[in-house]
């Protein structure tokens, strides 16, 4: 994790967060201090958006674009935890964000503070399936922010696949995102999984079963369980008529 210092204050920011389409995104930040400073005042937080190395909107307190968006993850004024909850993220919230902290303590007495800002990147729902028009052909595809580090890849049953066609995600400008997608040739049966890295980073995964060749997959035979099991009921309303009239 990333920090911004202070004397001996630090705050701590990642520096990037992925976060699902439409899912709330936890924004982390962390103060610390060193074992001989201490707080005198609570710390003031703001939470600012990033435009071109310039500040813009605030996250916190929200300002008019962020209302009903934005609430603190740990609601304790004298909490250590800065970090906020961006909640139903958008493609538009794809920007950096920094915290910053106005601080007064014994030692360095008031001053501003701040972390080395958080970029959030974003990504919506995978699909993953045989194509419409070829059915031995697997094809996965995702939408994501335009960050290059981002990479979507086909593995089976352990090993990566060689790859028939695959688009690397061609920005288009009215559109706020990139279009990964992979398409292989099936090669046998098991399991395939399309994984979204970014960097080294395993961000999301989805996974596809084939049969395996010569392999009769049956459901489960619940209505037989089920029977079985109902069995007994009519011997029991059989039998204790019985017994009772012996009586």
């Amino acid at each position: 994790m990333v920090s911004g210092s202070c004397c001996l204050v630090t705050v701590h920011q990642p520096p990037v967060i992925t976060a699902a389409l439409g899912h709330d995104v936890i924004l982390p930040c962390q103060l610390s201090l060193s074992p001989d400073e201490t707080l005198v005042t609570v710390p003031v937080l703001y939470w600012v958006l990033i435009t071109q190395d310039a500040e813009g909107h605030r996250l916190w307190k929200p300002s008019e674009i962020y209302e009903g968006r934005v609430q603190l993850l740990d609601e304790n004024p004298n909490s250590l935890n800065k970090s906020i909850l961006l909640k139903k993220v958008q493609w538009a919230d794809n920007r950096k964000y920094s915290c910053k902290l106005t601080i007064t303590t014994q030692k360095a007495k008031s001053f501003r503070c701040k972390g080395n800002k958080t970029l959030l990147t974003v990504y919506d729902a995978m699909t993953f399936n045989l194509t419409a028009h070829n059915d031995s052909l697997l094809r996965c595809e995702i939408n994501v922010t335009r960050e290059p580090g981002f990479v979507l890849s086909i593995v089976n049953n352990g090993s990566k696949t060689q790859s028939v066609d695959s688009a690397p995600g061609v920005p288009v400008v009215a559109r706020p995102y990139v279009t990964l997608s992979v398409t292989i040739s099936l090669r046998g049966g098991g399991k395939y999984e399309c994984q979204l890295h970014l960097n080294k980073d395993l961000i999301t995964k989805s996974i596809f079963h084939l049969p395996l060749p010569g392999v009769v997959e049956y459901p489960e035979p619940w209505v037989l369980y089920a029977a079985l099991l109902l069995v007994p009921v009519p011997f029991l309303l059989v039998l204790v008529p019985a017994l009772l009239c012996r009586c």
